[in-house]
């Protein structure tokens, strides 16, 4: 089983290290983050309710929010929704963005069917406003650290976005970017909050493993 990390948590909410490879939501496809954390609170004799209030994609790692009450679930989806949680991610870019911070806007088509998103010209039917802002952090000759906040939440939002400009998140096959040594490079780094129930600022960083492509980059070090 994958080692749960916690980063934050008390009886209404949690905030844990989904490892890339595990699925967001409960699911008969493979080991998901709720069943991981109501093992955890099982096994302290508390309350085992768990409901997925955001996303990662299975290929993703990194910090993810739970809510530990019925009443607290629909609080934090409306929250996520009303986009009033603040999203940051790192991701690891074949090639240079130009400029080194920018805001990126585009429209984006997905295609239900065969899971995959798409950058295009026209509003029409099933196309949503996508919107995000990066910084470029480090480089090598070839790749780029980029430190990113999202605006909005579409299906694979980070990874069309930047593949549509050239630079796709290494390893990440299916927006053009093969590497046998990783998948996605794709970490959910920070999550910020006002806590739902106390109101307290909830404020929680996670740095990525120091493995292959995050380990190139001593940027990381530093955040």
């Amino acid at each position: 089983m994958p080692e749960l990390t916690i980063l934050y948590v008390d009886e209404y909410l949690v905030v844990a290290v989904k490892p890339a490879g595990v699925l967001s939501e409960d699911s008969d496809r493979g080991t998901s983050m709720p069943a991981l954390l109501r093992r955890h609170f099982q096994a302290a004799g508390e309350s085992d309710y768990v409901a997925t209030v955001h996303r990662l994609d299975r290929i993703v790692g990194g910090g993810m929010v739970f809510s530990r009450r019925r009443e607290v679930t629909g609080k934090l989806a409306d929250a996520i929704r009303e986009r009033r949680v603040t999203k940051e991610y790192l991701a690891v870019l074949r090639g240079h963005p130009t400029p080194p911070a920018d805001t990126l806007t585009d429209l984006l088509f997905r295609d239900a069917a065969h899971n995959k998103s798409y950058v295009v010209k026209r509003v029409r039917k099933g196309v949503r406003e996508a919107s995000l802002d990066y910084t470029e952090l480090d480089r090598t000759e070839d790749l780029s650290l980029v430190r990113i906040q999202l605006h909005t939440g579409r299906t694979h939002q980070i990874r069309v976005q930047f593949s549509s400009r050239g630079l796709p998140l290494l390893g990440d096959i299916r927006y053009g970017s093969k590497d046998p040594r990783c998948g996605a490079a794709l970490w959910s780094y920070r999550l910020a909050f006002d806590h739902p129930v106390t109101g307290a600022a909830v404020d929680v960083t996670c740095p990525p493993p120091d493995t292959f492509p995050w380990a190139l980059f001593g940027a990381i070090s530093r955040l």
